[in-house]
């Protein structure tokens, strides 16, 4: 072997190795042969060939005669740009495991988290973000900061009115996530303490993203019996602050209220003819997830945990909670309706996924008093899964043209400690179940769309720079997948399964997925926005 042939397979020379054989002897690093692409523009799709070098996208053509240090046949399969879910609560999941098997294996590259009102501290926002660094990734995560965060921290959990000078104290927090590179701010207005905050003081907070492209991403005040009235609201923060405005998980809960999303679609649309600019997210199941403790009244959690137990306690307390918990499963239709998703301790593990109605009928319980019980012994650390939608308003939202799938969900594995309790399927299916079940089965809308909502749409809306598009310059996330084949497998019942018909994933120019088997790659990166720095 001469000093040149040992020099080009020695990997105690990797500068020179890739001097001389990619930069040199190779046309690129990865080459992705033979695939009908969607660019994620929602142009149809075209027969190329995607060229990467190190880790952005050189070209996209047909590159016939083209060497590689590694290429992919995607021959009969489709290619486009990585997946990006933008709304996600995997900010301690990464750390626990970062090869985010649940994601990855759907095609998602991308995770915005920091939803639904709750994120990293403003005072540790960057140091939160370097700690996924530090660790690795396989995936890019980007970042909101919570209004319920920020509220926390002024005012505590209590149920009153923002002063003024408490409401600059949450603007100046505000502005210190932004300049440690949050996207925007979300609230969570079903949830403490978010909930506790007026219409106005929402507003003013979010003036401070006023002349940016920052977003105000609300998990809405209502999902149900007030949802028109909480749209509208959304949109009046929105225009007071003059900011874009991104609902979350847009829903109409209980069967008295499917009808409303007509009058839902019409209020957005005319917000956008006086300019406020709106989009919407949603993931692709007719039940949600949150805690059971939601099915009591806002005000009966007001000032935490250890006040919320004392009221369930209290004589006084009780029934109120008890008649609101009674309108509450009256919208769902019956306690059928509800499944038990997690729990801490040990001996009732068995009641992951069971409805309460099976559940007091074992036992021959009273459903509320159990509910109750089951909340105080566990501290209120119990989740649940709410069956409170159907598939005809759920097919039209997802095909809304200004609305982008979105998991709601967290990061898993089918193995160690993220395979625990018996969460939502969303965060194993969400991607696979709207490519498999609503393009391909049901035909919502074209597969092209459908790549453009999961990729370029929400780069451009959520301001990430060089992402969502198969074109030169662009950062090199790709998903390789067979539109005949892809489903999702995750169920209520089993929800830890991974979806089926993906062939291959890249973050950033690097293989962390191909031929059903996870690389140890991590080369994900954390996005900070830098449209505050100014």
């Amino acid at each position: 072997m001469n000093r040149r042939s040992f020099l080009a397979n020695s990997a105690f020379f990797p500068t020179l190795l890739r001097g001389f054989r990619t930069r040199q002897d190779r046309d690129f690093d990865v080459l992705v042969r033979g695939g009908s692409v969607l660019d994620g523009s929602g142009a149809p799709a075209e027969r190329k060939d995607v060229g990467i070098r190190g880790e952005v996208v050189t070209a996209v053509s047909d590159l016939t005669g083209a060497t590689a240090r590694r290429i992919l046949d995607a021959s009969g399969l489709t290619v486009s740009p990585g997946f990006i879910d933008v709304h996600t609560h995997s900010e301690e999941e990464l750390l626990v495991n970062p090869k985010a098997e649940s994601k990855i294996r759907q095609g998602v590259t991308t995770e915005i988290l920091g939803m639904d009102g709750g994120s990293y501290e403003p005072r540790v926002f960057s140091q939160e973000l370097r700690k996924l660094e530090e660790g690795g990734i396989a995936l890019n995560a980007a970042s909101f900061v919570g209004q319920g965060t920020i509220r926390g921290l002024v005012l505590g959990m209590s149920d009153r009115a923002a002063t003024a000078d408490e409401i600059e104290a949450m603007r100046k927090l505000a502005r210190t996530a932004f300049e440690q590179g949050a996207l925007g701010i979300s609230s969570g207005l079903e949830y403490t303490p978010g909930g506790f905050a007026a219409l106005s003081e929402i507003a003013e907070l979010a003036k401070v993203m006023s002349g940016t492209q920052g977003l105000y991403a609300t998990h809405m005040r209502n999902e149900d019996d007030r949802v028109l009235e909480a749209v509208e609201e959304s949109i009046e923060i929105a225009e007071r602050a003059g900011v874009g405005l991104h609902i979350s998980h847009l829903k109409c809960q209980g069967k008295r209220n499917w009808g409303k999303l007509d009058s839902i679609f019409e209020a957005i649309r005319k917000a956008e003819t006086r300019g406020v600019s709106v989009t919407m997210d949603r993931y692709p199941y007719i039940a949600y997830s949150t805690t059971l403790a939601n099915l009591m009244p806002l005000w009966s959690r007001e000032g935490g945990t250890e006040e919320f137990l004392r009221r369930l306690q209290s004589a006084d307390d009780w029934p109120r909670i008890r008649a609101a918990m009674e309108e509450k499963i009256a919208l769902l239709g019956s306690w059928d309706a509800v499944m038990i998703s997690s729990v801490e301790r040990e001996k009732n593990k068995p009641l992951q996924g069971k409805t309460i109605a099976e559940i007091v009928k074992e036992r021959g319980e009273d459903p509320f008093l159990y509910t109750r019980a089951l909340i105080l012994e566990e501290k209120n650390r119990v989740g649940m899964v709410g069956f409170g939608m159907e598939e005809e308003t759920t097919a039209r939202v997802l095909a809304h043209p200004k609305c982008m799938p979105a998991s709601d969900g967290i990061a898993l594995a089918d193995y160690g400690e993220l395979r625990k309790g018996n969460p939502h399927p969303r965060s194993y299916g969400t991607f696979a179940r709207v490519l498999g079940k609503y393009v391909r089965e049901e035909k919502i809308m074209p597969l092209e769309e459908a790549i453009r909502k999961m990729t370029s749409l929400p780069a451009e809306r959520f301001s990430l720079a060089r992402r969502g598009r198969l074109a030169t310059g662009f950062f090199a996330d790709v998903v390789v997948f067979d539109p005949a084949k892809v489903r999702d497998r995750a169920t209520f019942a089993e929800p830890h399964q991974y979806a089926d018909g993906f062939e291959a994933v890249l973050v950033n120019g690097v293989v962390v997925f191909e031929g059903g088997e996870r690389t140890e790659e991590l080369p994900g990166k954390v996005i900070r926005s830098t449209v505050f720095s100014a």
